[in-house]
């Protein structure tokens, strides 16, 4: 059974860094590596959604997530991580390190 989490990322506030990262996340364009790890982790789907320079993203996990990948894999993650640095900023509440801040879900309509 699967399960969603969201998740949250600032990006550098500069249109030209924000349109070259968006340019890296266009279909077919992410390494097909990194595509691998992140199914392999256990991410069923994936979507990045962006409003300024705040990203948002919305994933169905399987109920192991996440799991570990091969060194293979996990190496080229964490190139791809680098190498999206230089957009990125953490969001003023992440822990030191943290990227992604997971988000908590506080309503629900199916539950009202």
């Amino acid at each position: 059974m699967a399960r969603r989490l969201c998740f949250a990322l600032d990006l550098v506030a500069d249109a030209e860094l924000i349109a070259e990262y968006e340019h890296a996340h266009a279909a077919g364009r992410a390494w097909p590596e990194v595509t691998a790890a992140i199914r392999a982790k256990g991410f069923l789907a994936m979507e990045i959604w962006r409003t300024g320079d705040r990203l948002f993203m919305i994933a169905e996990v399987a109920d192991d997530w996440p799991r570990a990948i091969p060194a293979d894999l996990a190496a080229t993650d964490a190139r791809w991580e680098a190498a999206m640095d230089r957009f990125q900023k953490p969001l003023p509440h992440a822990a030191p390190g943290e990227k992604w801040v997971a988000m908590e879900r506080i309503y629900s309509l199916d539950e009202q």
